[in-house]
C-alpha cells in the first residue's frame, strides 16, 4: 500500500489532490467532502481539490487529458506528491495519471484499506483488511510488456517460462485462499457464539451507523467499554461487545460494528461480512445517526440500504438521534416510539434510550412477583437459571421473589403469581 507519510528524519503528513469527475450519478460535492476526510484520516493533507464535469470519466485518464495537462502544470507549485481519485481507477488509468504526472496516484478504495490497515487491531480484522488488499490487488494486475516477462535461466528453467504477471497472480490467489480458510474458521467460531447466545436466551443489540456518527462513544458511555472513540473516519474496526442492564431487569448485549460509508466498494463489505454479520444476528438494531451533520440524512439512507443488504430487514430498529448537544433547538426533533434524542458525548438521553430498547426487544421473559411453596425448590432453582431473581424474602407459604422468568416456562411459575396490591 502506498506510504501516507513521508518517510524522512521528520515525519510529515504528504501533500495530496483530491480529484473526482461530476457525472451527476451522485452528489461529487458531497463525496469529495468525504474524499476529504478520509484523506485527512489517513494522513495526509489536502492541498487542492479538482472536480471536473463530463459526460462520464475518461477511460485514459479519468478526468480527460486536457485537465490532467493543466493539472501537471499546477503539481509542482502545489508540491503535491499524492494524487487520490474518488472512484475506483483501472491500472491502465493508473499507470497513464502516474506517467504524465509523474506523480503518485491512488483511489478511493485503496484509501479506504490504507485507513483500514492502521486501524486494524484483533486477528479477525488484521486477516478481513489483507484479504480486501489481495483482492483488490489481483483485480488491478496490468503487464507492462517485455519488462514483466521472466526467462528461464539454467537447466530445466529454459524456454518462455512463466510471466512475472502470471507469477504474481498465482502467488496472490494462494494468499487470498489461506485467508479465506482463516477467515472462515472465525466465522465458524463467531457462528457458535452467536448459536449459543440464542440458546441461553442472550439478547443482542448491534449498533450500527455511518462511521463517525458517534457509536464507539455511545458504547463507551453506556458500558465503560473503553473502546477507542476518535473525531475520525473509521476509528474503530474491531468488533467489541458489553453487556448492559435495562430498566425491566433484562440484560443485553451490546456489540459495536464497522462504520459505513457510501459507496463502500462491494469486495469491502465482503471482507468485512463476518463483523456486519452481528447486525443480521441480532434481536434490535440501534441505527446512531449524526443529527449535526448536514449529511445525515443520506447517510441513515445509506446505512439502511446496506442492512437491506445483509438481510437486515425485519429486526426491530431503533434511530438513535446522536450529537443533539450541536444542534440549536434539537428539543423541537420528533420522538416516538423507535427514535430517540441523545447525546453520547453528554450523555444525556439514555433512559430514555434504555426503555425504547426494552419495548422493542422481542419479549423473551416476564417479570413479576411469585410466592414459590418450599416444597418447589426445584422450580426455584429453574427460574434462577432460566432468568433473573432481584429480591428474595423468606415467608411462612414460601419464598417471595421478584423475578424475570424466561417464557418457556413461565406456564410453571403463573399458579404461584401474587398480584400487587
Amino acid at each position: 500500500m502506498p506510504e501516507l507519510y513521508d518517510t524522512g528524519a521528520e515525519t510529515r503528513p504528504v501533500k495530496a489532490v483530491i480529484i473526482t469527475v461530476d457525472t451527476g450519478e451522485f452528489d461529487a460535492e458531497v463525496s469529495l467532502k468525504e474524499l476529504e476526510e478520509l484523506a485527512h484520516t489517513a494522513g495526509a493533507e489536502v492541498v487542492a481539490q479538482v472536480m471536473q464535469k463530463r459526460p462520464s470519466p475518461d477511460n485514459a485518464t479519468y478526468i480527460g487529458s486536457g485537465r490532467l495537462a493543466e493539472l501537471t502544470a499546477e503539481l509542482e507549485t502545489l508540491e503535491a506528491e499524492l494524487l487520490i481519485f474518488d472512484c475506483e481507477l483501472t491500472a491502465n488509468q493508473t499507470r497513464n495519471i502516474e506517467s504524465i504526472t509523474d506523480v503518485r496516484a491512488i483511489d478511493r478504495t485503496t484509501l479506504i484499506l490504507d485507513i483500514f490497515a492502521q486501524r486494524a487491531l484483533s486477528a479477525e480484522g488484521r486477516i478481513q483488511v489483507e484479504l480486501a488488499q489481495q483482492k483488490y490487488r489481483l483485480a488491478h494486475l496490468a503487464g507492462k510488456g517485455i519488462s514483466m516477462s521472466r526467462l528461464g535461466g539454467g537447466i530445466g528453467t529454459r524456454g518462455p517460462g512463466e510471466s512475472k504477471l502470471e507469477t504474481d497472480r498465482r502467488h496472490i490467489r494462494r494468499r487470498i485462499e489461506l485467508l479465506e480458510d482463516d477467515l472462515k474458521e472465525i466465522r465458524q467460531r463467531r457462528e457458535l457464539i452467536r448459536k449459543r447466545r440464542k440458546k441461553d436466551s442472550v439478547l443482542t443489540a448491534a449498533v450500527v451507523g455511518y462511521t463517525n456518527v458517534g457509536k464507539s462513544t455511545l458504547l463507551n458511555a453506556l458500558t465503560d467499554a473503553g473502546v477507542l472513540a476518535e473525531n475520525k473516519l473509521f476509528a474503530t474496526l474491531d468488533i467489541t461487545s458489553r453487556s448492559i442492564e435495562l430498566p425491566d431487569g433484562r440484560s443485553v448485549l451490546l456489540t459495536d460494528t464497522v462504520g459505513l460509508i457510501r459507496r463502500l466498494p462491494h469486495h469491502l463489505v465482503e471482507a468485512f461480512k463476518s463483523t456486519l454479520e452481528e447486525a443480521a444476528s441480532a434481536d434490535i438494531i440501534l441505527n446512531v445517526i449524526d443529527v449535526s451533520s448536514e449529511d445525515g440524512y443520506s447517510q441513515a439512507v445509506v446505512t439502511n440500504e446496506l442492512l437491506s443488504e445483509l438481510g437486515c430487514d425485519g429486526i426491530p430498529r431503533i434511530n438513535v438521534l446522536n450529537k443533539c448537544d450541536k444542534l440549536p433547538g434539537w428539543e423541537n426533533i420528533a420522538e416516538d416510539s423507535t427514535t430517540v434524542r441523545i447525546s453520547a458525548k453528554q450523555k444525556f438521553g439514555f433512559e430514555r434510550l434504555l426503555e425504547c430498547i426494552s419495548k422493542n426487544l422481542p419479549e423473551q421473559a416476564v417479570r413479576g412477583k411469585f410466592l414459590i411453596p418450599y416444597d418447589k425448590g426445584s422450580l426455584l432453582n429453574i427460574i434462577r437459571a432460566d432468568g433473573k431473581i432481584f429480591t428474595e424474602e423468606y415467608t411462612a407459604e414460601g419464598t417471595l421473589i421478584d423475578a424475570l422468568v424466561d417464557k418457556k416456562v413461565l406456564y410453571m411459575a403463573e399458579p404461584y403469581s401474587v398480584t400487587e396490591d
